[in-house]
């Protein structure tokens, strides 16, 4: 009889398993899936450890823009004709446009600076749309990017932002940076730059307006252009600050952000509170708990600048 009933519920049970319901999930980047890995490779870590595995109940149809802030519209609507579930997406353009999509399909951030002010969602507490996940307030993570900078390179008197103002966040963020400043008893200029091929020109106008230092805040760039970007930095001898560990990887001076790779982690558990039923509209949104600081003791060195012992102790890597 037992061998009876498991012959009979071998069927039904591969029958269930077939049956089992596949998440599509889109993720709206603007850089290479090759240049993302590590954040891929922990969100995929965060899905595994909530049940959801590609191959069996999961599948991802990555997209990028490749640094051109006008091709997430079409690569959205792309995702949308794909009937996937949810999107990720990082920064506001991105968001912007996974959240304009056809369909109103739930979008998860990974992150996105000040949601409130750029009308992407009502309150943190309650989105109030389709949009929930990862936010970052900039004016204390900008007073701390000019500090540091003041830090590294104290004969420092005039900062310029080096700054793409087609994105929708970065007035807020030239805002902070402004009020940082002057608070210091810096000057901030601002030089806005909406292509790559600006860069070069960027870093002319800089050093025509007398220009110490340096904060670059460039969204996403391609290998090649942050490559370009510490290059001329560093031929132009201005001690720069960034807003991710890739340019410090590459030779950059300092970075001081969000820990990307966290974050892509955390927005797993956003998605896995959506797929059980959760309305975007009331979770509650997420700021980052984990910052890193990363100094280039080469780029250091060719500078001529010293490393206070205090922030020595506070950064995380030396590289």
């Amino acid at each position: 009889m037992a061998g009876a009933l498991a012959l009979i519920a071998a069927p039904l049970a591969a029958q269930e398993k077939k049956a089992e319901r596949v998440y599509r999930i889109g993720v709206l980047e603007s850089v290479s899936l090759a240049a993302n890995a590590a954040n891929i490779d922990e969100f995929r870590k965060g899905l595994r450890e909530l049940g959801y595995v590609e191959g069996q109940n999961l599948l991802i149809a990555y997209r990028s823009a490749e640094g051109r802030n006008g091709r997430y519209p079409k690569l959205a609507a792309e995702l949308t004709r794909l009937n996937v579930d949810l999107i990720v997406a990082r920064g506001t353009p991105a968001t912007l446009a996974a959240k304009n999509a056809r369909g109103k399909i739930p979008v998860v951030t990974a992150p996105v600076a000040d949601p409130v002010e750029t009308g992407l969602v009502a309150s943190l507490a309650r989105p109030g749309g389709n949009v929930t996940g990862l936010a970052m307030l900039m004016s204390e993570l900008e007073t701390k990017r000019v500090d540091l900078l003041r830090a590294l390179a104290p004969r420092t008197k005039r900062v310029a932002a080096l700054m793409n103002m087609g994105n929708p966040a970065f007035a807020s963020v030239w805002k902070a940076i402004d009020a940082a400043a002057r608070s210091m008893g810096l000057q901030a200029l601002l030089v806005d730059v909406r292509r790559s091929a600006q860069i070069g020109s960027a870093f002319q106008t800089a050093k025509a307006q007398a220009a110490d230092a340096l904060i670059v805040r460039l969204g996403s760039l391609t290998e090649a252009r942050r490559r370009a970007v510490i290059e001329l930095a560093a031929q132009h001898r201005l001690p720069a600050i960034y807003e991710s560990r890739l340019f410090v990887d590459a030779g950059g001076l300092v970075s001081y952000g969000v820990s990307s790779t966290s974050m892509y982690y955390r927005a797993a558990t956003f998605v896995d509170k959506i797929f059980k039923g959760a309305n975007p509209a009331e979770l509650p949104m997420e700021q980052p708990t984990r910052f890193e600081l990363i100094i280039n003791r080469k780029a250091v060195k060719a500078l001529d600048l010293v490393v206070p012992p205090d922030l020595l102790l506070r950064s995380n890597e030396m590289v």
